[in-house]
């Protein structure tokens, strides 16, 4: 990728530089010195050149329009360019479309002479804009026109027509927050509560009843699995017969004792007390006798293998809401008591772990905050509660942990996941930030391209300081409001290297 940038930059710079110098546009605009304006609205860049205005005399103004959302060329619309003199004259010129995409050719000849206000606007469908270039001087004649003055420090050259045609871009250098930090690795873990292990209690065997699959999201008190409980003599099925029979003897007998006692009760030879002695003796005899049935049918469920009355099972139930992280339960198995069925871990709130070097321990005591950077996500995710800072050193790693509770409902961060965490160490302060992509390593060295005016930039040593969400803040070598290349730095640093200057030859 490296060899094709620089095939393609040298293949530009080789065009640039071999392209012949167009005539001028007229006679009138021989020898006059030449003017170039470049200015900045929310929606485009305008690079304006124009030979110095002479009262009568034509002036071509070859103006480059560049659309901001893409910076590439405008090309199609209307370019109108009105003069605006301190005694309210006005003149307009326009062009109905660009001579060549993103140049748009107007000629003007004024008729009056002095102080004018210029103004360039653009029409060009849902994007209309207006650059107000401010006073300019419309000279009575030639003979007015001063010397060419100095032009300074020289300049890197980027034509308009390498800009569109590569991937580039700026932006202006703003004063933003920066917070000193300390980038290290960090795990996901279970919050303290927030994992839990469902076990069975007794000896029993479990049947099947839509048991959640692994990996599953249950509810605090959902049903898992149900478990059939032992039966009373597993192995004496004559026993368990025995205890039917003797159950239904007894509530029969009871049954016999309740209406004698009815009859006596009525007819005043015995008080109502051995009625009600009588009807309890035969609802504890009932009693006897289901319970002797559910053991014979408990019995007879587990010996051909089929789920067991309903009424008869014990539900395991879950603890907490959270994710089936490990699951042990198989239909019809045979279970002990103390079994491991299923392990639910509550993903909604979880544990960063951080993993810091224990040289760092000093700056981590005065430690703020911390955000994570979660695979997948555009910005980084605020850290919750601080749980703790490590107190022990790990003696294989010799590393201490820092841990977080982190919000997760949107589950974009997994159990053991491993990731970053940007642990800071004081409170916000104001600096100067570029995106990371505007800083270029020449030789060792931090430098910036800075754009002067529409196509010429200038190298610009710099000095870094932190680095934060992709931004770099620049301590020294750059100003505030200052316009750096973002995207084709690299270019234009090979633009710099080359002897030859690109002969500046557009077509208007």
């Amino acid at each position: 990728m490296k060899t094709k940038t620089v095939l393609a930059a040298a293949v530009v710079l080789w065009a640039g530089c071999s392209r012949p110098t167009p005539p001028a546009s007229g006679a009138a605009e021989a020898g006059r010195r030449t003017e170039t304006v470049t200015r900045w609205s929310p929606r485009t860049e305008l690079f304006l050149e124009y030979p110095v205005l002479v009262r009568g005399q034509d002036s071509r103004l070859a103006i480059h329009l560049t659309r901001l959302d893409s910076f590439k060329a405008v090309t199609a619309g209307r370019c109108e360019v009105r003069l605006a003199y301190e005694g309210g004259q006005m003149e307009s010129f326009s062009t109905d479309g660009p001579a060549r995409p993103g140049i748009f050719g107007v000629t003007i000849r004024p008729a009056g002479a002095g102080k004018a206000r210029l103004t360039i606007r653009l029409s060009s469908g849902s994007l209309a804009d207006a650059h107000e270039i401010g006073p300019v001087e419309v000279y009575a004649s030639s003979e007015k026109v001063p010397a060419a003055a100095d032009k300074g420090e020289e300049a890197i050259s980027f034509l308009k027509e390498q800009q569109w045609t590569l991937d580039f871009a700026t932006t202006v250098a703003e004063v933003s927050t920066v917070r000193p930090s300390l980038r290290v690795p960090a795990e996901v873990t279970p919050r303290s509560g927030g994992e839990t292990e469902v076990t069975v209690p007794f000896n029993g065997r479990m049947i099947a009843d839509n048991m959640p699959p692994l990996g599953a999201r249950v509810t605090k008190g959902q049903v898992l699995a149900l478990v059939v409980p032992p039966t009373e003599n597993p192995g004496n099925l004559a026993a368990l017969e025995l205890a039917k029979a003797e159950a239904a003897a007894s509530l029969s007998q009871t049954g016999r004792d309740r209406e004698r006692a009815a009859r006596l009760v009525e007819a005043g030879a015995a008080p109502a007390k051995r009625l009600e002695e009588a009807r309890t003796a035969e609802v504890i005899a009932q009693a006897r006798l289901d319970a002797a049935e559910r053991r014979l049918k408990q019995y007879e469920a587990s010996r051909a293998a089929v789920d067991a009355d309903r009424s008869s099972t014990f539900a395991l139930r879950a603890p907490i809401t959270g994710i089936i992280a490990e699951t042990h339960a198989v239909p019809g198995a045979n279970l002990k008591a103390g079994e491991t069925l299923f392990r639910i871990v509550d993903t909604d709130r979880v544990y960063g772990s951080a993993i810091v070097p224990e040289a760092e321990l000093p700056k981590i005591r005065q430690v703020t905050g911390a955000e994570l950077e979660v695979p997948g996500l555009d910005r980084p995710r605020a850290a919750g509660r601080l749980v703790s800072i490590g107190k022990i050193i790990d003696p294989a790693t010799r590393t201490f942990p820092v841990i977080y509770e982190v919000d997760n409902q949107d589950g974009r961060m997994a159990i053991h996941q491993t990731l970053f965490v940007r642990l800071f160490l004081s409170g916000p302060r104001p600096a100067l930030l570029v995106p990371e992509s505007a800083i270029v390593d020449d030789g060792g060295r931090p430098v910036v391209f800075v754009q002067k005016d529409g196509e010429s930039f200038q190298r610009r040593p710099v000095k870094i300081g932190l680095r934060q969400r992709g931004s770099v803040e620049v301590v020294e070598g750059l100003s505030a409001g200052e316009r750096v290349v973002t995207r084709g730095a690299y270019l234009i640093r090979l633009a710099a290297l080359s002897n030859q200057i690109p002969v500046h030859g557009h077509v208007h």
